[in-house]
């Protein structure tokens, strides 16, 4: 009888789950943060625009490539005429100071209303916001002529974008 009774208590030790002792648990606080930044803008300077100055076509065409200091030089059957006046573009940005960013240029076209020609765009592909939280740059940019374009104004547009890092 004392086997069984020894037997017995050794399976109920065995079946019964262990109580939990205290101090089996512990529970610590985390720590989070965030930080909201300037949002970043772009302004186009007043009264600035990509300018490919004045010219003559030719029959066959060619470029007319103005660099972002606003130096123009025309290759091809077109010709610069003195006194012609080539411009980069000018934009300036303002956000988080110190924070790095992107700039993306697109290319557009400029028209007379009859004609059109096509240009591509060049500038910086980043840039840094100073202690201030400002930064500016310019766009270049070459414009193609077909040749034989009517004479006129021409005028058009493009799109510049900024993004933080």
């Amino acid at each position: 009888m004392k086997k069984l009774i020894v037997l017995a208590a050794t399976a109920a030790f065995i079946a019964t789950p262990a109580a939990a002792a205290p101090g089996d648990t512990s529970t610590a606080q985390g720590a989070a943060t965030a930080e909201v930044v300037a949002p970043i803008t772009l302004v186009h300077v007043n009264g600035a625009s990509l300018n490919f100055g004045t010219f003559t076509t030719g029959d066959a065409g060619g470029t007319v490539t103005v660099d972002q200091a606003g130096v123009g030089t025309a290759a091809g059957e077109v010709t610069l005429l003195g006194g012609s006046v080539e411009a980069a573009d000018a934009f300036t940005v303002a956000g988080d100071a110190n924070r790095a960013f992107t700039i993306a240029t697109a290319g557009g076209s400029v028209t007379n209303g009859t004609d059109s020609m096509n240009f591509t765009t060049s500038a910086a592909t980043a840039g840094t916001l100073d202690a201030a939280g400002a930064a500016a740059f310019s766009v270049g940019g070459t414009l193609s002529v077909a040749g034989g374009e009517s004479a006129g104004t021409y005028t058009g547009s493009y799109a510049v974008t900024v993004a933080y890092n």
